[in-house]
């Protein structure tokens, strides 16, 4: 008797060991199984943070305040860039249109005051050379013919250079938009992809879901001045082909105006300088030839 039940007790010990080994394993097992769910439940946690509408204007709206100041200032840059091309278009065919006019009614012109009285009360380059004409030969009147075309000449210059200064305004706007908005984007694009970076240290996962949209933020700064560089550029390329084509037409301008200088001052001095004398004050005929020869 007590050698079975030393048995029995044996087996029941046995029995006991194994099924506590057993409930050992179960018991790991149900741990791996949760800690594998743990990374699964947290990417899809995370996962369903991010939303799902991922249009430029959603992701202007997450993206980080620096980002957005980025945007705005690219967005602002663009609208200025196409503001500067329809005023320009607008003002170069408006003087193109002008000054192609007034140089065809002078194309027959021989006198000054002739050019002026054909121009009238329209204001544009060629008349402002006109005037600056006529005035250098009244201030020259008692002075020999000489030096005024020289001195009128210098005149011409001037009045030229700022018209090509006028021609130019708002170009250094487009040449400074062109060149510095990409360095802007991707000064937007750097920060948004290193807070992104940021974020992933945080949330402890490398699940893409979590970075794409921080990413994809950033990459709009990019595309944004990249959308206001490359028309600024192009604009400004086409409106530097269009200011020296106007400037040629203000370069015929004030040739046409000394070569008609030019006939007055020697007209003027044949009809004022009789022989044996050395010259006579110049004037400016205030009439049309037809009224000098009916006098």
């Amino acid at each position: 008797m007590p050698a079975n039940t030393n048995q029995a007790a044996a087996s029941t010990d046995a029995h006991t060991s194994i099924a506590a080994e057993a409930e050992t394993e179960v018991s790991a097992a149900d741990k791996a199984k949760d800690g594998a769910e743990k990374p699964v439940q947290g990417g899809a946690q995370a996962a369903s943070r991010v939303p799902h509408d991922l249009s430029p204007w959603s992701m202007f709206l997450a993206a980080d305040i620096l980002v957005k100041s980025v945007m705005i200032g690219l967005a602002l840059a663009s609208l200025a860039t196409w503001t500067v091309f329809i005023a320009k278009t607008v003002e170069f065919a408006i003087l193109r249109r002008k000054l192609k006019s007034a140089l065809r009614k002078v194309d027959d012109v021989r006198w000054l005051s002739e050019a002026k009285l054909a121009l009238g009360s329209r204001q544009n380059v060629l008349t402002a050379l006109i005037d600056a004409a006529m005035h250098e030969i009244r201030m020259s009147s008692e002075l020999p013919p000489h030096g005024v075309n020289e001195r009128a000449a210098s005149s011409f210059a001037e009045i030229v250079r700022a018209e090509g200064r006028r021609c130019r305004t708002g170009m250094g706007l487009l040449a400074t938009i062109g060149s510095i908005s990409p360095f802007v984007g991707l000064f937007g694009t750097v920060w948004g992809i290193m807070n992104s970076f940021i974020g992933i240290s945080k949330s402890q996962t490398t699940n893409l879901a979590v970075v794409a949209p921080g990413i994809a933020e950033a990459l709009l700064a990019t595309a944004i001045g990249l959308v206001a560089a490359i028309p600024a550029v192009i604009i400004y390329n086409h409106f530097t082909r269009v200011t020296k084509g106007y400037m040629e037409l203000v370069s015929r301008s004030s040739g046409a105006t000394a070569r008609m200088l030019s006939r007055d001052l020697d007209r003027g001095q044949s009809h004022h300088a009789p022989q044996g004398r050395g010259f006579e004050p110049i004037h400016v005929h205030e009439a049309p030839p037809m009224a000098l020869a009916a006098e």
